[in-house]
């Protein structure tokens, strides 16, 4: 364990050019094949986005570019961020430079967000995190931008306790988790997994103590080291690695 964690640092320090830059690789887990890529919250600029207020237009990764362009920035690394309503409204928490645009939502439903438990994921002043929603109802720790899904794919170094190793349902599914250096891993299935699978990826090759679903119907990825921009992709909230344009 110890020695395949030392091989993912050696082998994410060879695509880091710099700040913003992502390190992207494939990782072949039980059969299957993800892309994986981190970030170091310390170093680099994690945000969320979701569709803006007033409107009822998915977001893309051109919109999002669109968005940064403004502020002479550029998109270095998108993912679909979490799971929304008809009219793309977040189904839980929401929150984009410091303000709660949607609440946490700790009611009871069907589908995969109401498949207790599930969690945030929130970006800090240099820091970013994974955290069960009870958890992060009872902490409610100083974030800047935050997204809420479901389920948790591992909680406390712990498999959720739904999901089953020999399950039928596969889809090609995404989601984050926070590796031991504090770095956060983004990861996508190159095909349909089953939830267990997914799990054990980011508990037992990753390292992750926590981590969280992000979707499958629509996981997507903007990773142009890797030759991914799934510029169709219609998303209610993204998370966005923005890099600074030179002058």
């Amino acid at each position: 364990m110890k020695r395949r964690l030392l091989g993912l640092a050696l082998a994410a320090s060879s695509f880091v050019a710099g700040p913003a830059s992502a390190a992207c690789e494939d990782i072949r887990h039980l059969a299957d094949s993800y892309i994986v890529c981190t970030f170091d919250p310390a170093r680099e600029t994690i945000r969320v986005y979701g569709v803006p207020d007033g409107s009822s237009a998915p977001l893309t990764y051109g919109a999002v570019r669109d968005i940064l362009r403004q502020d002479r920035e550029f998109l270095v690394f998108g993912m679909n961020g979490g799971m929304y309503h008809p009219g793309y409204s977040p189904v839980g928490l929401l929150v984009e430079y410091g303000r709660e645009r949607h609440p946490l939502n700790r009611d009871a439903g069907e589908g995969n967000f109401f498949l207790k438990p599930n969690g945030v994921f929130f970006v800090g002043e240099g820091m970013a995190g994974v955290m069960e929603t009870d958890a992060f109802a009872r902490a409610r720790p100083a974030v800047r931008f935050a997204t809420q899904s479901g389920p948790m794919l591992v909680i406390d170094g712990r498999i959720h306790p739904r999901f089953l190793p020999d399950s039928d349902s596969l889809y090609i599914r995404n989601g984050v988790g926070i590796l031991p250096d504090g770095r956060v891993a983004f990861a996508i299935s190159r095909n349909a997994v089953r939830f267990h699978d997914f799990a054990t990826l980011f508990r037992d090759v990753l390292g992750c103590r926590n981590a969280l679903f992000l979707d499958g119907s629509i996981s997507s990825l903007y990773a142009p080291e890797v030759r991914r921009n799934d510029r169709f992709s219609r998303m209610g909230t993204v998370i966005a690695v923005a890099g600074a344009l030179p002058y």
